[in-house]
């Protein structure tokens, strides 16, 4: 659906902007190790793209994952869990098909409205990823489920990890976040305007969140977001990070923070991370 606006529609152009986040990405200090997944940002390529593509990019291994399970969805505490259990996503790359198995599962579990491709919401945060993910990964297969901010969430992302392994399936997570919303856009201004809004939700905003993502708190993740408004698919985040931890990785690190200030310096303007587990 944001194919041709958000990012290119062809697969050739699509390449070339991806060629060109990797070569920007050659300076980001990755950590050692395997690499279990990651939070990415979903804004338009020209913005968040180089961040997104690079962490997706550092989940590559030599045992390549069967499947990549992507939390994203702009939800509120009380909405539903949100899945398409079978069929495939479309991207310029190809077909990404949908592992029925592990969404079948989760879905006899867990309260999911289910989605197909007959009805479904317009969600930029998991379809932003998905060029990506087909790029990088063109023979894996996707889960990709909307999760609310709230602590049931969780337990989601343990479930994974344990229907996977049941079903012995190698798998890596994504969970889709921007941060703060700054400005009239948003309705939040706070700290005025310019130059001195953007510093504070660098400095501070930004960096409670980041700070809680980085020690792999899920829960309080949820709620600095809700409290403080720093993240605007805290769920996504909180599951992935909990999906992580269920999957053995026992540290996080930030390899790249941006905002859309420094390409568009405007009143308004959004927060980007780029977190691997």
């Amino acid at each position: 659906m944001f194919a041709g606006s958000w990012y290119p529609s062809s697969p050739a152009e699509c390449e070339k902007e991806i060629n060109k986040f990797l070569e920007a990405g050659r300076q980001l200090d990755l950590p050692s190790g395997e690499r279990v997944g990651g939070i990415v940002p979903h804004a338009g390529w020209y913005f968040s793209g180089s961040i997104a593509c690079n962490v997706i990019n550092s989940l590559k291994s030599d045992d390549p994952p069967d499947v990549l399970v992507v939390f994203g969805m702009h939800l509120h505490p009380n909405d539903p869990c949100v899945m398409m259990v079978e069929g495939a996503w479309e991207t310029p790359f190809g077909e990404i098909g949908v592992e029925a198995r592990l969404a079948g599962e989760l879905a006899s579990q867990f309260s999911f409205t289910l989605e197909s491709f007959h009805h479904f919401a317009q969600d930029n945060t998991i379809e932003l990823q998905l060029p990506f993910i087909k790029y990088f990964f063109k023979d894996a297969r996707i889960v990709a489920m909307g999760v609310p901010p709230a602590k049931s969430s969780l337990a989601i992302g343990q479930a994974v990890v344990d229907i996977a392994k049941r079903l012995d399936l190698n798998i890596k997570v994504i969970g889709s976040t921007d941060l703060t919303h700054y400005g009239p856009n948003y309705g939040f201004v706070s700290k005025g305007a310019g130059p001195q809004a953007v510093d504070w939700v660098r400095r501070q905003n930004d960096r409670r969140i980041i700070d809680l993502m980085l020690d792999m708190d899920a829960e309080k993740v949820i709620s600095e977001a809700l409290t403080s408004q720093n993240a605007c698919c805290a769920g996504a985040a909180a599951t992935a990070i909990q999906t992580a931890k269920h999957l053995g990785a026992d540290r996080a690190e930030s390899i790249a923070y941006a905002t859309s200030y420094e390409k568009n310096p405007a009143d308004s303007f959004v927060g980007y991370v780029g977190i691997v587990f």
